[in-house]
């Protein structure tokens, strides 16, 4: 078996390129993904690697031989390379180079997540997770978050790149796009709750930063504030777990529907 050894092996050079630098994901339409459920759920789905970098021995094997039995291009490296490609302190043993995930934009959405500079990568993809698995159809970004293919937007976000349709805009591209839907923001001085909204008709729900709150635009654009109801003297919640409370009664009353319509 033949192993990279070399730091300047032209794969090695733009997988690190990849994990490190917006402009290279951008430049090549590409993402590195690490990890064996992640590579595994991404493939799954139906897109497939250039390449995938392992470690002997410490990567999924019956991933690796099913992939290459796949005619996927497998490439073995030392522990010093995977050390060097990795994102984390403690490699996974397998990063697969990936086309940027591009699933079909929705027609008509009507369960729209738009993030409002939302700068932490790992809160970002938390909630794209969260959006993915409550049935959301569609992500919108708006100017001012983090770049959703930021390896900790990965990570965090477990496979719902590969699911839910991201995409960024700018406020006015955000207005023309949902102009079908009633914009709800969350935040913590909403005059309504979060409960009491009816989530059957047509949605699109704003999440503002922690820090920062609500921008101008997502204020503006907003028909109503929501908030989620807590007992006094307690802090506000994150905006990842707050979004994700919203979400989920979203999906509660789509089911509750179902089951007896």
């Amino acid at each position: 078996m033949d192993i990279i050894t070399s730091l300047q092996n032209e794969r090695v050079k733009l997988t690190r390129g990849l994990q490190e630098r917006p402009r290279t994901r951008r430049k090549y339409m590409r993402i590195a993904v690490e990890g064996a459920r992640l590579v595994r759920d991404a493939w799954e789905r139906g897109s497939r690697p250039d390449f995938v970098l392992y470690t002997p021995g410490d990567s999924d094997e019956t991933l690796i031989a099913k992939m290459t039995k796949a005619r996927v291009t497998t490439l073995a490296v030392s522990a010093e390379v995977m050390q060097h490609v990795s994102d984390t302190q403690s490699p996974q043993g397998i990063i697969g180079v990936f086309p940027l995930p591009m699933p079909p934009l929705p027609k008509n959405p009507r369960r729209v997540l738009i993030c409002d500079a939302l700068g932490d990568p790992g809160n970002l993809g938390g909630l794209l997770r969260s959006a993915a698995a409550a049935g959301a159809d569609l992500a919108i970004l708006a100017p001012g978050c983090a770049d959703p293919y930021n390896p900790k937007a990965l990570r965090a976000g477990m496979g719902a790149h590969f699911r839910l349709p991201v995409v960024e805009a700018t406020w006015a591209e955000i207005a023309g796009y949902c102009e079908a839907l009633t914009l709800y923001a969350a935040d913590a001085e909403g005059d309504a709750a979060y409960d009491a909204v009816n989530w059957l008709k047509p949605w699109g729900l704003i999440v503002g930063s922690e820090a920062h709150g609500l921008s101008a635009d997502a204020a503006n654009l907003a028909s109503k504030q929501i908030a989620i109801p807590m007992a006094a003297a307690t802090e506000s919640l994150n905006a990842m777990v707050a979004a994700s409370i919203i979400l989920f009664e979203a999906a509660r009353q789509g089911r509750s529907n179902e089951h007896t319509g």
